[in-house]
C-alpha cells in the first residue's frame, strides 16, 4: 500500500539539498527498513529512491558509494531482528532460541555494524564531489530522475485494508516470535489474501521458496556423509565464528547457516559468523547481489556522459574495500 515508501521518501526530503544528511538519511532509513521490512526488501525499496534523489541532485558521483553503504546497512544492521533477514529467522526457529538470547548474542556485532557504516558515510560522502550540474540525462533517466518519482504521491489508502494488513503483519511477528502457532499464523494469513488480495499470492516469488527448500535437503543429504560430517565438524570445534563466515563468502549465508546447522550446537558462533558473512564478497547474501544488479540497470538506463559518473571499477573498488573492511572489523573484535 507504499506505507515504507512514503515514510522514507518523507524522511529523505527533510535533509535534501545537504549531500551527507541526504546520503546519511538513504543509508539510515535503508538500515531501519531492514529491520523491520527483511533486508532484501529493504534494498528493493530503498536503491531506487536513492538513484532517484542523487541524480536530479546532479550528485551522480554519489551513487556508487551511497548504494554500497545501503548493502552492507541492510546485510549489517538488519542482524539485531530474528526476522532482520532469512537466515536469522531459520537459526532463531531452528534452535528454539528466546528473544533475550538472540539479542545479547547480535548487541555487539551490530554496535559494531553501525559505528562502521556511519564512520563510512561520512568518509565517503566528505570526499566525493557533485557531478557535473549541466549533465544531461537520457530520457530514460530523466524518468527515473525527474520530480515526480520524488515528490510524495498521494496513497489511496482504505482504513479497513490497512488495518486488516497491519494486523497481520503483528500476527506474523507474533508468530515469530511463538506467541501464536506458526500452523494457525499461515492459516490466517492465506485466508485473508485469499479473500482480499490474490494478486499477492500469484506475486510469491515461488521459485525462490523451492531454492530455500533445496537448501534443506541439500543440508540433510551433506549431514549424511560421513567424511563431509567430520570436516565440518573439525572446523566447527575450532572456530565455529571463522567457518561460518568464511564459507558464506562461497555459498552465501542463508545456504551456510542451513548447512552448518546438522553440525553444531554452537549457535552463538554460528548465527554471529553467518551474519558477519553477509559482508565480504559478493556472494556472502543475496542483498549484496541486488545492490549490484541494481546498479548496473541503472548505469544501463543513463546517457554516456552520466554512465561515466557510475564508472564500475569505482563501484568494485568501493563495495570490496568497505565490505572486506567491515568483515575483517567483525570477525576480530567478535572474535575477542
Amino acid at each position: 500500500m507504499g506505507v515504507f515508501e512514503t515514510v522514507a521518501r518523507l524522511a529523505v526530503q527533510q535533509f535534501s539539498g545537504n549531500r551527507l544528511l541526504t546520503a546519511g538519511a538513504l543509508v539510515g532509513v535503508t538500515a531501519l527498513l531492514s529491520m523491520v521490512a527483511t533486508n532484501d526488501v529493504a534494498l528493493l525499496m530503498m536503491l531506487p529512491l536513492a538513484a532517484a534523489v542523487l541524480l536530479r541532485s546532479q550528485w551522480a558521483r554519489l551513487v556508487p558509494a551511497v548504494f554500497v553503504l545501503q548493502g552492507l546497512a541492510a546485510n549489517l544492521c538488519g542482524m539485531i531482528i530474528p526476522f532482520g533477514n532469512p537466515q536469522n529467522l531459520y537459526l532463531y526457529s531452528y534452535y528454539d532460541l528466546r528473544l533475550g538470547e538472540f539479542l545479547s548474542a547480535m548487541a555487539l556485532p551490530f554496535a559494531v555494524s553501525c559505528l562502521f557504516i556511519a564512520m563510512a558515510t561520512g568518509l565517503l560522502c566528505r570526499r566525493e564531489k557533485a557531478g557535473a550540474a549541466n549533465s544531461d540525462l537520457d530520457d530514460a533517466a530523466h524518468a527515473e530522475s525527474s520530480p515526480r518519482t520524488l515528490s510524495i504521491a498521494p496513497v489511496a489508502f482504505s482504513s479497513v485494508r490497512l488495518g486488516i494488513y497491519s494486523a497481520l503483519f503483528l500476527l506474523v511477528i507474533a508468530g515469530v516470535f511463538r506467541l501464536v502457532p506458526t500452523a494457525l499464523m499461515t492459516a490466517i494469513v492465506l485466508a485473508f489474501l485469499l479473500a482480499m488480495d490474490r494478486t499477492a499470492l500469484r506475486q510469491v516469488d515461488y521459485p525462490l521458496l523451492l531454492t530455500f527448500l533445496c537448501f534443506f535437503v541439500f543440508a540433510g543429504n551433506m549431514a549424511r556423509i560421513p567424511a563431509v560430517v567430520q570436516g565440518i565438524e573439525g572446523l566447527m570445534a575450532q572456530s565455529g565464528l571463522m567457518a561460518s563466515a568464511l564459507l558464506s563468502q562461497v555459498i552465501s549465508n542463508v545456504p551456510a547457516a542451513v548447512l552448518l546447522s546438522h553440525f553444531t550446537d554452537g549457535w552463538q558462533a554460528l548465527l554471529v559468523g553467518v551474519n558477519i558473512g553477509g559482508a565480504g564478497t559478493p556472494v556472502g547474501s543475496l542483498a549484496s547481489l541486488i545492490v549490484l544488479q541494481q546498479f548496473l540497470t541503472l548505469r544501463r538506463s543513463l546517457g554516456v556522459k552520466r554512465r561515466q559518473e557510475l564508472s564500475v571499477s569505482r563501484f568494485w573498488k568501493l563495495f570490496l574495500g568497505f565490505n572486506l573492511i567491515a568483515l575483517a572489523l567483525l570477525l576480530t573484535v567478535c572474535s575477542l
